[in-house]
């Protein structure tokens, strides 16, 4: 897996031409190999009992399949080069940007605030969003009163109920709503900084977020 920062890119997008090429290169054999199979074949065969023409021609068809299979490979090869090659630049533009994820925990950092996004999934009349520090302990509340179905941004200052700032790590977030059959916890997503990224061999795409850890970009619900 190859890790890409905003000045590896063009190194990253050349690293995977070459291999594009190499590949290509050890896909041309096959069509030598069976001609000169059924040259050997031809010069070879019992005078008193040589093969049949329609022996050859199935052969000749054969031949004639393999060719247009060996070219069909290698067109699918250059559309795949040319994808990676594509993920490569879109992955380089992600480095130093914010993502919303999925995630249940927030990370507090200089700026001094988590923002993030609830699901909401119906009309709801209550929504709050309850904030703990590693120990779980509640350390904030915010009422965001009713809410319709849809995202519902939310933001918090890194303080507590009393106005003191909290020291930056990692704290919980949970979103409850109520409905008429009681209270709901609802999905979280959080906004987080972009460090680094990395593709994998397969081509995959995967986001190396600052103090979260690893996420595949298919998992990015907003880019900002």
């Amino acid at each position: 897996m190859s890790a890409i920062t905003g000045t590896s890119a063009s190194d990253v997008l050349s690293q995977y031409q070459i291999q594009s090429e190499q590949n290509s290169a050890s896909s041309e054999l096959g069509k030598n190999e069976f001609m000169e199979l059924m040259l050997a074949q031809m010069k070879n065969q019992n005078p008193l009992e040589p093969q049949d023409n329609g022996d050859f021609i199935a052969q000749l068809a054969q031949f004639s399949s393999l060719e247009e299979m060996q070219g069909l490979s290698g067109s699918v090869q250059d559309v795949v080069g040319q994808f990676r090659s594509t993920q490569a630049l879109q992955a380089s533009a992600m480095v130093g940007r914010t993502v919303m994820v999925p995630s249940q925990t927030g990370i507090l950092g200089v700026s001094g605030e988590v923002t993030g996004a609830i699901e909401v999934p119906a009309t709801t009349s209550s929504l709050r969003v309850d904030i703990m520090n590693s120990s779980g302990e509640l350390v904030r509340q915010l009422d965001l009163g009713s809410a319709q179905s849809g995202q519902k941004a939310f933001s918090w200052d890194g303080k507590d109920a009393s106005g003191n700032d909290m020291p930056e790590g990692t704290y919980l977030i949970k979103a409850n709503a109520s409905y008429t059959g009681g209270t709901e916890q609802l999905s979280t997503m959080v906004s987080a900084n972009v460090d680094s990224v990395s593709l994998g061999t397969s081509g995959g795409v995967t986001l190396n977020l600052a103090g979260m850890g690893s996420v595949a970009l298919s998992d990015v619900r907003q880019i900002n």
